[in-house]
């Protein structure tokens, strides 16, 4: 895939930091999306740069539809074309229905749903004219089986799955494949925050008995914009470790 660029979208730390560093390790340009850190998002640059990778930061907030525009021209207009669209940019405010607030439930989708909306719809008329493309949309675990406590996010996932078999559907004719990833429990900090506790009784209900690492989630997505995928499209990926059985 030596050439290609790929856009990564909430890439500074976690799952999507490990998608860029995976990514770039096949000589794709990454271009590492962030909105909170610059100095996470530059970390990661300089750990794929070290790695003899090609990559570059870019601050966007994917819920800011000029935004996302804007970020798009501009990597088009300097780089010359987008090869793979990561929209892995993702927010929680988990609570039970009593106690979430609109103002919670809008954000979570103004992110999680939203911006994977305004990302694909920026991306798709350049994959067009290249008559080639492949886009990965990070969903969950609790898009497919909900969760208490996380409307919001379930509502927000969910609705990446239909966009995810919609533009699937619409783009397959140029050669674009749309594919989705649905992790269980990942290492992450947002799941170290969770506590003790709450871990050891998640793990006690997944058959493989362990969270999955970021790698192998980086792994999954690395297949489905390979070659190797190239009969793959409008799927969702299960990455649970059997939780969903």
């Amino acid at each position: 895939m030596d050439g290609k660029v790929a856009v990564v979208t909430g890439a500074s730390r976690g799952i999507g930091a490990a998608i860029a560093r995976r990514l770039a390790s096949e000589q794709i340009y990454v271009v590492v999306n962030y909105s909170g850190s610059k100095e996470a998002a530059d970390q990661v640059v300089e750990e794929i740069k070290a790695a003899g990778g090609q990559a570059e930061s870019v601050k966007c907030n994917v819920s800011d539809v000029a935004a996302v525009d804007a970020m798009m021209k501009d990597i088009i207009k300097r780089l010359g074309r987008v090869d793979i669209l990561v929209n892995n940019a993702g927010i929680t405010k988990d609570n039970l229905i009593l106690k979430m607030t609109p103002e919670d439930f809008e954000a979570v989708l103004d992110v999680n749903l939203k911006g994977t909306f305004y990302t694909m719809k920026a991306v798709s008329k350049q994959m067009l004219r290249q008559r080639r493309g492949c886009i990965v949309n990070l969903s969950s675990f609790s898009g497919i089986h909900g969760n208490a406590g996380q409307m919001n996010y379930a509502a927000s996932k969910a609705g990446v799955i239909g966009m995810t078999k919609s533009m699937a559907k619409e783009l397959a004719s140029r050669n674009i494949r749309v594919n989705a990833v649905a992790p269980g429990f990942v290492e992450t900090d947002m799941t170290a925050a969770l506590g003790e506790a709450t871990i050891n009784g998640a793990k006690e209900l997944i058959p493989l008995g362990r969270f999955a690492k970021a790698e192998e989630i980086a792994s999954v997505v690395h297949f489905l914009v390979s070659e190797e995928a190239s009969y793959i499209t409008g799927q969702v990926i299960e990455t649970d470790g059997g939780l969903g059985i």
